[in-house]
């Protein structure tokens, strides 16, 4: 069941998630197959402890993986992904289900541009069995978070 929190956000933007059958979307591998899109579609939101202790999140095309250099550089710390135990602590949502919405006020949202070249995109909606459709502008306008380049192709390594 979606969260309450997470369904009042959406809704106050026209937006509704959809869910589906438990661990079907719980990758963004998954999740693509599930609703018949690229990997780079998927949304995927990943937390980050900084070394001074603050959290930030990263959404990002699912095809994508984060760069250790570029988040640095953006929030002034080392950091590390964020352990399922923190993740789930820090925002309330399970591994596979970590969204930008109904989250704390002082998890900071860094939104990969990357995400932008598509018309649709997919983040979860606080559970490993749901997504909602919405483009780049909408998640920007939901979450207020830092547009820039914040990862490295899978090709990149």
């Amino acid at each position: 069941m979606i969260p309450e929190r997470v369904s009042r956000v959406l809704a106050a933007h026209g937006l509704r998630a959809m869910e589906f059958e438990p661990g079907s979307t719980a990758t963004a591998e998954l999740a693509a197959a599930r609703l018949g899109v690229e990997v780079g579609q998927i949304a995927k939101s990943l937390l980050f402890l900084t070394k001074d202790g603050r959290y930030a999140m990263l959404c990002c095309p699912g095809d994508r993986k984060a760069s250790s250099s570029k988040l640095k550089a953006a929030l002034g710390a080392k950091l590390r992904m964020a352990r399922a135990e923190e993740a789930l602590a820090a925002t309330g949502f399970p591994p596979g289900g970590v969204c930008p919405f109904g989250i704390a006020p002082g998890i900071r949202i860094l939104l990969d541009e990357g995400l932008a070249r598509y018309g649709t995109i997919y983040p979860a909606a606080g559970t490993p069995a749901s997504g909602v459709a919405m483009t780049f502008a909408q998640l920007g306008a939901l979450t207020g978070g830092q547009v820039g380049d914040f990862t490295t192709g899978a090709e990149e390594g």
